[in-house]
């Protein structure tokens, strides 16, 4: 069945029953329909989604030599496949079809049967339209990387990387900070069970550093994303760290002794007209 040249499109209005005849006078928006531009035939049926359905739609194909499919009836997400599928077998590319959603957009939702008829004669319309201006998409499949790049280690964060870390996928998990844990680390109780913060979080975050599958890029940001769905490339920024993170421990010592810390020489407390001044020794100002 050939697609190119002047499209010749077939327009098929379901009854679904009474669900859309009890309210869209259907022969009229089918008279309306075949005098549309480039509409060669319009056929109304009971059940389009039914055998016979989408047996009327594969001979109408056929008969009349059809390159563009429109089907008025449910919803998309409902039937769409189905409708698809009938015109690839009718010998048309399956993206040489449009679906006008004349029940849950206009018989459902619409009190007076003339306004119903006039919207539905509205979308097959437009549907009509669109369709004339498809062009045919070929399916293919491309490898997918398996890894998983999950950006911020909140608890969200954390508890998504342990999810597909356990599934045996590779994660990489990024946090601009030094640390992860994000909010929750900085609060005390959860609500509304009021339960110990540090102690549902905790053991979460350590088990995130020892995970095999799980490579922790903490101080870094993503800059950039390329690629496709499938495929993506992320481009990530490690900020400097002035420390060796395989030797450190986290005791502190460092920024005891750090030249460039800017800690304040003094600590002033005020208590009404009262100024104590404390002067900090021990740890050195910049």
């Amino acid at each position: 069945m050939s697609s190119n040249g002047q499209p010749r499109i077939g327009v098929f209005v379901c009854h679904c029953g009474t669900n859309i005849a009890g309210k869209v006078d259907v022969p009229d928006v089918v008279a309306f329909a075949a005098k549309l531009d480039d509409v060669v035939v319009a056929k109304e049926y009971k059940f389009m989604c039914s055998d016979p359905g989408q047996e009327l739609i594969k001979q109408s194909i056929h008969d009349h030599d059809l390159n563009r499919i429109v089907v008025a009836s449910c919803s998309p997400l409902m039937h769409e496949p189905t409708f698809r599928g009938a015109t690839a077998s009718g010998g048309i590319n399956p993206f040489y079809f449009q679906m006008a959603n004349v029940r849950e957009q206009v018989s459902w939702v619409t009190i007076r049967p003339d306004a119903a008829t006039k919207k539905a004669k509205a979308l097959i319309s437009a549907a009509v339209r669109r369709v004339a201006l498809h062009e045919p998409l070929a399916k293919k499949e491309v490898p997918v990387r398996p890894e998983v790049l999950i950006v911020g280690g909140g608890i969200a964060g954390i508890q998504a990387a342990l999810t597909y870390a356990k599934s045996g996928k590779k994660v990489y998990l990024v946090e601009r900070e030094p640390s992860i844990g994000g909010h929750m680390s900085q609060l005390d109780k959860t609500f509304p069970t009021l339960d110990c913060s540090a102690c549902i979080l905790t053991p979460k975050m350590s088990e995130v550093g020892k995970h095999p599958n799980i490579e922790l890029l903490t101080m870094s940001e993503v800059d950039e994303v390329s690629g496709f769905v499938g495929n993506f490339k992320a481009k990530v920024r490690k900020k400097a760290r002035y420390v060796d993170p395989a030797k450190c421990n986290g005791c502190g010592a460092c920024w005891e002794n750090c030249p460039t810390t800017m800690t304040p020489s003094e600590r002033v407390i005020r208590k009404g007209n009262l100024v104590i001044k404390r002067v900090s020794k021990d740890i050195p100002s910049a």
